[in-house]
């Protein structure tokens, strides 16, 4: 079986890492490791990732030599990756126990070296596990098929349900930015000829907390974003302003799923 790399970053997340760990544990696919980079936590996230450890040996968690954020804990996390695939979670969303399986059968079946599903949004005070989890219907789609031009104007890709092909791609890190690392990352994979296939089946489980989805949250990252297209993606400023107005709108819709 495929050896699944899975990479976790964390932040004083102890309310809700114990059901994020637990989630990619109980996954039917067993092959994996469970690569999670605390980054300088002032609770007690480290504590309960040591017992993890302890209790299970695909559990590797390392503290960050400094605080870096999310994007350099995941790369930190990234460098460690023994994986024939690279997959992602964050500490405070969850996998369905299927979710590593049919991902993979579903990239073996196909030619793209990235792939992603669809995944239910849930309230941030959601304390369920994934092996009990309920549906509600309320479900983020993934497309069937994404290419460099339609990702410049939407992040189609859900980061707790992306997996890459590292045997295909090599080890790709997330760019050193404050926010928007995950999109960038997707970008440069296919700004290089790699498209991304989406699996229809919802196989994850994202909390959304209440400010991701305030208008004003949103249009807060339209820096990150304009900084995205000219300094990373290195666009013209006529393209980038039409890649911004489509990933404004895109937003403020997704916004209100």
């Amino acid at each position: 079986m495929p050896l699944v790399s899975v990479v976790m970053p964390v932040y004083n997340s102890a309310a809700t890492l114990g059901a994020a760990v637990r989630s990619v544990l109980a996954q039917t696919h067993t092959d994996l490791e469970l690569l999670i980079t605390d980054d300088q936590s002032s609770d007690n996230s480290m504590e309960l990732l040591r017992e993890f450890a302890r209790e299970d040996k695909r559990v590797r968690p390392e503290s960050a030599p400094e605080r870096g954020g999310a994007g350099r804990a995941r790369n930190l996390a990234i460098e460690r990756a023994r994986g024939d695939y690279v997959a992602f979670l964050d500490s405070d969303d969850m996998w369905l126990p299927e979710k590593t399986e049919r991902q993979i059968a579903f990239a073996a079946a196909g030619t793209a070296p990235l792939t992603h599903t669809s995944y239910y949004k849930m309230d941030a005070d959601y304390a369920g596990e994934s092996t009990t989890f309920t549906p509600n219907g309320r479900v983020v789609r993934a497309r069937e098929h994404v290419d460099y031009r339609a990702m410049l104007v939407q992040d189609h890709i859900g980061a707790l349900t992306a997996m890459y092909d590292r045997k295909a791609l090599g080890t790709r890190l997330m760019p050193e930015m404050r926010k928007r690392q995950d999109y960038a990352l997707w970008l440069s994979i296919m700004r290089d000829g790699a498209d991304a296939r989406g699996l229809p089946e919802p196989l994850a489980v994202y909390r959304a907390h209440q400010a991701n989805s305030l208008s004003s949250n949103k249009l807060s990252l339209i820096p990150y974003n304009w900084s995205l297209y000219r300094d990373h993606e290195h666009l013209s400023i006529p393209r980038s302003t039409r890649a911004l107005a489509g990933a404004a709108w895109h937003s403020l819709r997704k916004s209100r799923i």
